[in-house]
């Protein structure tokens, strides 16, 4: 399987998080949630990037066999450990590359493992976690601090595509689910931008997808998130002249426990066993994952953007 459908299984299953995240956990507020590329739905405002979950998911598989194995790569919509590992190779060595010195964003991430002291981990484990994720593993004193395995990463995004104005920038209505609206800074382009109008939203390069009326971002959510490929089918290719471009200034972060979400989505089996290819030795003891949590942040000026996530 070639990386761009890699990144196309990998998408659809993190839209399907989101989906989960907007209608479950953050039903009254702004969200911001790390994919690959960072998309962003507007009316609450709505950021989900695939990429992390994904990730820490993928180490849990490296460290699995039998039901859980099989329930995990089911999961993220993959044949096998060895795709897994062959995209996060590809991922790491490309689309990580940092592009600032060209103009272009910079993307860095860091991954980690922290174990135990009382345990070692697996050759074949640590060689993936080593020479396919490029993340550092760490022994710690859990014994007497947390007594739980933690996978870690943290991912920060810097880009400056095209900037705005400041002396532009003035206050507009934002309209809220509620049906109403508050005041906010709007930045403004009088620049092609790249844009496509569809029935019911339209696209806007960053990428912003936003509803034609107020009521509408529950049912484009369900879209999104619904039809695989979705996506990829609705990205402007041109730019067009709008007149004034505008959207708004925005700093957002958000947390959740995550493992509520992918229990909730059917994925069980990493809760209660089957890690057995992590660590030589689990004391006579079921390996597992205990609980995935994350953070993420976000904010938009006319500088550029800058995004961070976290998670454990």
């Amino acid at each position: 399987m070639d990386l761009q459908q890699l990144i196309t299984n990998q998408t659809d299953f993190s839209l399907e998080i989101a989906k989960s995240v907007l209608l479950k956990e953050a039903k009254d507020s702004n969200v911001v949630f790390s994919p690959l590329s960072v998309h962003v739905v507007l009316s609450l405002i709505v950021v989900f990037s695939p990429l992390s979950v994904h990730v820490v998911l993928s180490l849990i598989v490296a460290g699995s066999k039998g039901p859980t194995l099989d329930q995990i790569l089911s999961f993220l919509r993959s044949k096998s450990n060895g795709e897994l590992n062959s995209f996060a190779s590809e991922t790491v060595s490309l689309v990580l590359a940092d592009g600032s010195q060209s103009g272009g964003p910079r993307l860095s991430s860091a991954n980690g493992v922290w174990i135990d002291k009382l345990l070692s981990l697996k050759a074949s484990f640590k060689d993936i976690i080593d020479n396919v994720y490029k993340a550092v593993s760490i022994q710690v004193d859990f014994q007497t601090k947390l007594n739980q395995t933690h996978l870690c990463k943290c991912t920060l995004f810097q880009g400056n595509l095209e900037k705005f104005d400041a002396s532009e920038t003035k206050d507009y209505d934002f309209y809220l689910l509620d049906e109403g609206s508050v005041h906010v800074p709007f930045m403004t382009s009088k620049k092609k931008q790249f844009v496509c109008a569809y029935d019911g939203f339209k696209v806007f390069l960053m990428y912003i997808f936003l509803p034609d009326t107020k009521d509408r971002l529950p049912a484009l959510v369900e879209k999104v998130a619904s039809e695989p490929g979705f996506l990829d089918r609705h990205l402007p290719s041109e730019a067009v002249q709008l007149g004034d471009f505008r959207i708004p200034r925005f700093k957002i972060s958000f947390g959740f426990e995550v493992s509520k979400v992918l229990k909730g989505l059917g994925l069980v089996f990493p809760f209660s066993g089957g890690l057995t290819e992590m660590v030589d030795s689990i004391l006579g003891k079921n390996l597992c994952v205990s609980s995935v949590f994350r953070k993420s942040y976000i904010e938009v000026n006319e500088e550029g953007t800058e995004a961070s996530t976290f998670r454990v």
